[in-house]
């Protein structure tokens, strides 16, 4: 199960942390077929508590992984939300026990196209198409696994909000608070276009081999990087691009009219790619993409986007950004009122910044204190302690 990472990479996943189900225990996929066995990689922070009623899902967005509070061991990139999830932080391991799996179709364990096949060679296209219902079943049966009932929270941004819609979907009466952020209850078409041009590069690279490149030795390097980065375009606001870069040159004293990275953005642009190639399996960025623009709540319940949540016990808070455009506040607003069409108790924020879809992930202290605020509120309704260590 090894994934298309750097050779120095792959000796360390015996170091990630896993549990496999078996022949007698297949997921059944959205297609109706049957996928076994399933090894899922997932991190679990902080401790469980005597009743079992502290655990919180933080699902991850479309490149993340389940190293959210502490470093990747494979990559050494360092934690993806230590601002959010920690001790003392808005979701306090002191108080909560907090699980991460890596997504279905993913690369850092979890069973995706590079996981060798039952004939022990690597799956490629040979990997059954995933929806994002289908990532949830996985992570419910992780969940049982661990014998967790119910969750106290599932909270996400970006493709991992549209997990934790389906999540309050699919389980209304197993969870009892979602935050999604920064989300969409289906994709636009602009979005699939997006995704469609990043498949695209991939497919073009020759050394892609119509997708068997792990049998060859190589990898679609240059195709994936450039995949990064135009995905990465939409996760800036043109405000902080203009802040960040502006027009700048690399070198103030002259002007080349070359093809390098004359503009400090193209060079910036070219590290997201470059840093990405090593760290992620093309096949799965494939798969990955593919499962998020078939993703469509209302379609799957009726054609009414309430109708996903007339059953849902559960409370909540979306989260939007003034400066997305990616997923843009009025989509995020538009989950919360179908939310409360549907009876459910649901309230929305949205935190003016220039920040674009990635103000989730950096320094935002108005989000910041909003998601607190929402957390200690339904921890007080859940009856959980709002100390460190209750």
């Amino acid at each position: 199960m090894i994934p298309a990472l750097a050779p120095n990479l792959r000796t360390a996943f015996d170091r990630l942390r896993t549990i496999t189900f078996g022949a007698d225990q297949p997921l059944l996929l959205s297609s109706g077929q049957r996928l076994s066995p399933l090894t899922i990689a997932y991190e679990t922070y902080g401790e469980l508590n005597a009743d079992r009623s502290n655990a919180v899902l933080v699902c991850h967005a479309l490149t993340g992984d389940q190293f959210l509070a502490a470093p990747n061991p494979l990559t050494g990139r360092p934690a993806w939300w230590p601002r959010i999830v920690g001790p003392g932080k808005p979701i306090d391991t002191n108080r909560f026990f907090v699980i991460c799996s890596n997504v279905l179709g993913g690369c850092m364990g979890t069973t995706g196209p590079a996981s060798a096949a039952p004939d022990g060679q690597p799956y490629g296209l040979r990997f059954p198409g995933v929806t994002v219902a289908d990532m949830v079943r996985a992570q419910a049966m992780l969940i049982e696994a661990l014998g967790i009932d119910t969750l106290f929270c599932v909270i996400g941004g970006s493709l991992g909000g549209m997990q934790a819609l389906q999540w309050a979907a699919a389980y209304p009466k197993r969870v009892f608070a979602c935050a999604p952020i920064a989300t969409a209850a289906r994709h636009s078409a602009q979005n699939i276009a997006f995704y469609e041009v990043g498949r695209q590069a991939i497919m073009a690279d020759p050394d892609w081999r119509a997708g068997d490149y792990l049998q060859a030795g190589v990898r679609p390097s240059k195709g994936l990087a450039v995949a990064r980065m135009a995905a990465h375009i939409t996760y800036l606001s043109e405000q902080a691009l203009r802040r960040k870069f502006d027009r700048a040159l690399q070198d103030r004293t002259a002007v080349s009219f070359g093809f390098d990275a004359d503009f400090q953005v193209e060079s910036y642009l070219r590290h997201q790619g470059t840093s990405f190639v090593d760290r992620f399996d093309a096949n799965s960025y494939l798969y990955i993409t593919r499962a998020i623009d078939y993703f469509d709540l209302a379609a799957d319940f009726g054609g009414g986007l309430a109708q996903a949540f007339k059953d849902a016990a559960t409370r909540f808070c979306v989260f939007g950004f003034s400066s997305d455009w990616h997923y843009p506040a009025a989509g995020n607003k538009e989950i919360a009122r179908a939310l409360i069409a549907a009876g459910a108790e649901a309230s929305y924020v949205e935190i003016d910044t220039d920040k674009g879809h990635d103000a989730f992930l950096v320094e935002e202290p108005h989000f910041e204190s909003a998601l607190t605020g929402f957390i200690d509120a339904a921890a007080a309704a859940r009856g959980l302690s709002l100390a460190a260590g209750g």
